[in-house]
């Protein structure tokens, strides 16, 4: 069978991550987990409810008890295509007039030590709080120990993000073009990041010029001018929800020497830190591998943000590859490495690539021309 249908995983990948996640909450000493709709629910369950003013919440007991989804009766429709039916959860439907935060302490046992994911409102944080007379803790300790580490089902959907994007950024050349605005080439990237194979476009940076400074500029009415150097960093997600992010520097016609160097050290820093990534290495030691050749080159102050971000159901999520974080990687392990360079009122320039720890090193889900591209 295979590991993934349109929408969502088979049932029994989410029969499993349930099963961890009692397993962990137990560890965590606590009884139970509390999950309302995001990307945690999605990917413990594969729903894609939403969160509005009246609760859905998926209680997973620590004990090893089936689960329970609270759930408004008008809303069940949006468990039809998760895998709680397959997998025989508990379905806890209610009615306007019925006070859900008491549903949720009915699945609970007396005085249960719970958790909740970091993206509950505050909606309904504090009435479940009020409700078990007790204010939760945050489930991100837990969560985190098994969105972290991919299987083989995400790691081939990441891989399969990562070739469509690798596609669009193949056609980056056919748009940018002097006299062009950034809002009308990222039209265009927008649509073939939809016809590459994604479900949408969750992101698209056209950053020319001086805004190419900028590292979280998206989009505007300049006009894009011969000789600019242009950061494009685009992504989306791909089904079942694992998202594609990829960034590539380009410039119309020849560069200036100075800037085809400075690019030049970037590419080289770029490379250092993926071939630094293998298992047992820490996040910040990442970090540094892309760093340290900036800073030697004279490029330090420039480098201005973090090495890389986390990636899977969120665009950003853990591990960071950032200075301070000591984390140890482990096989399975998703994330950016991004380095940029950043001249404030000229032009900048970023490389990113998507990589996944594996036993030995890494592999790159990203596989287009990393240096500076001319159009």
């Amino acid at each position: 069978m295979s590991a993934q249908s349109e929408a969502r995983f088979t049932a029994d990948v989410y029969g499993k991550r349930l099963e961890r996640a009692a397993e962990l909450t137990r560890a965590a000493k606590l009884d139970a987990l509390l999950i309302t709709p995001g990307p945690d629910l999605r990917y413990l369950l594969g729903s894609r409810a939403q969160s509005f003013e009246r609760l859905t919440c998926l209680v997973i007991p620590a004990s090893g008890e089936t689960p329970s989804v609270v759930v408004p009766k008008l809303e069940l429709a949006s468990l039809s295509g998760s895998a709680a039916g397959e997998l025989g959860l508990q379905v806890l439907d209610w009615t306007d007039g019925v006070n859900p935060y008491r549903v949720v302490k009915s699945a609970l046992n007396a005085g249960a030590r719970v958790a909740v994911d970091d993206t509950m409102p505050a909606l309904h944080l504090l009435p479940i709080a009020d409700t078990l007379n007790a204010l939760p803790v945050s489930a991100t300790p837990v969560l985190r120990r098994l969105r972290m580490r991919k299987d083989a089902s995400e790691i081939e959907a990441l891989r399969r993000a990562g070739e469509a994007i690798d596609r669009v950024h193949a056609r980056v050349g056919e748009w940018l073009r002097p006299g062009r605005t950034e809002a009308e080439v990222a039209a265009d990237i927008t649509a073939a990041i939809v016809a590459e194979g994604h479900t949408g476009a969750e992101f698209v940076i056209v950053g020319s010029g001086p805004h190419g400074a900028d590292p979280h500029h998206a989009v505007s009415d300049r006009r894009i001018e011969a000789g600019d150097v242009v950061v494009v960093d685009i992504g989306g997600p791909v089904e079942p929800g694992y998202f594609s992010d990829s960034t590539r520097t380009y410039v119309l016609g020849e560069p200036d020497p100075e800037i085809a160097a400075r690019c030049a050290v970037l590419e080289q820093a770029q490379a250092a830190a993926v071939a630094a990534v293998r298992p047992g290495v820490t996040a910040e030691s990442i970090d540094a591998a892309a760093r340290n050749p900036l800073a030697e080159a004279g490029f330090g102050d420039n480098f201005i943000h973090r090495t890389g971000h986390g990636i899977g159901l969120s665009v950003h999520e853990e591990p960071y590859i950032v200075a301070g974080n000591d984390i140890v990687l482990e096989p399975g392990m998703a994330f950016s490495i991004e380095p940029g360079i950043y001249f404030r009122g000229e032009w900048g320039a970023r490389i990113e690539d998507i990589v996944v720890v594996t036993e030995d090193g890494c592999e790159s889900m990203n596989n287009r021309p990393h240096g500076l591209t001319v159009v």
